[in-house]
């Protein structure tokens, strides 16, 4: 069992952290201006997938497929062989390292104005970063692999890689959190939907086939975690993903014992208007496989 958090400051604040940052970071995969870089170096950028494998995994290095759908997770490793087998030929890690931080500068000046520059956003910049700084990454190759990078100068790249770390060592305890749960990657995602957290389509995106999705929903099912009739998942099943999120926080949260309750205030305060640009810039989509805001 993953060892129970009892630390001072609050699962549901650390969530709330999580909320506020995921699209600071996730802005990436969808703004124009990253997609202009992408196209630089050669990738296609009529759907998201071809630059969105190389941006995330290029901290990792050259790596294959293999490598990746192991760090990535939830998606079908022939999904992720699509892209990844290609994408080194195209661009190597560090020019798609440089691709990204030039997207991501151009994308929060388009989004943010003069707020770009402004002290609030430095403040907040060096709230998360000595979060992200923190950061314990044993056992998280994602956000070891992020931390490793150098920290840019301006505080808003400063801001969007501490919001990457975090949002790394996040996902990497998600995983040994599903893993400790018994659920594999399909799995995770027949679970998740069954819980309401998306829809099925939605979360097709992932790459599954259909008879992949099927042989989960019954593995499930002979678990008593959904219901052979309807696909929702029964009390069990919720329990479980419960627990899952549970845990995942609680893995989460040692990064923000760095600050103080006062400066976690503070950064939730800091963030609201950043997040609320983002948010506002119509570029993420309103339905994500990550649940946000529904469990």
């Amino acid at each position: 069992m993953v060892k129970k958090y009892d630390g001072d400051l609050g699962l549901d604040r650390v969530r709330q952290l999580w909320h506020l940052l995921e699209p600071l970071h996730a802005v990436l995969y969808y703004a124009p201006e990253a997609f202009e870089e992408a196209a630089a170096l050669g990738y296609a950028t009529e759907q998201r997938w071809p630059s969105y494998f190389p941006y995330r995994a290029a901290p990792l290095g050259a790596v294959g497929p293999e490598q990746v759908a192991s760090a990535f997770y939830s998606f079908s490793p022939r999904m992720v062989a699509e892209h990844i087998d290609p994408a080194w030929k195209s661009a190597n890690p560090e020019a798609v390292l440089r691709a990204r931080t030039r997207g991501i500068d151009r994308a929060y000046r388009a989004i943010l104005g003069d707020r770009t520059d402004s002290p609030e956003l430095a403040e907040a910049a060096a709230l998360a970063r000595r979060a992200a700084e923190a950061a314990n990454t044993a056992g998280r190759p994602l956000a070891a692999a992020n931390a490793a990078l150098d920290w840019p100068r301006p505080p808003h790249l400063q801001l969007w890689h501490a919001a990457t770390i975090l949002r790394e060592h996040r996902g990497d305890g998600h995983i040994a959190a599903l893993l400790v749960a018994g659920l594999d990657p399909v799995e995770s995602l027949v679970s998740f939907a069954a819980i309401g957290a998306a829809s099925v389509e939605r979360f097709e995106s992932r790459g599954w086939s259909e008879e992949e999705w099927a042989s989960a929903r019954e593995r499930l099912t002979a678990r008593g975690l959904v219901d052979a009739d309807d696909g929702k998942a029964t009390e069990a099943g919720r329990e479980l993903r419960r627990a899952v999120e549970e845990q995942t926080d609680q893995l989460a949260a040692a990064p923000w014992q760095s600050l103080t309750p006062a400066e976690v205030d503070r950064l939730v305060a800091l963030l609201g208007e950043f997040w609320v640009a983002v948010l506002s810039s119509g570029l993420l989509p309103s339905e994500t496989t990550l649940g946000i805001g529904k469990v």
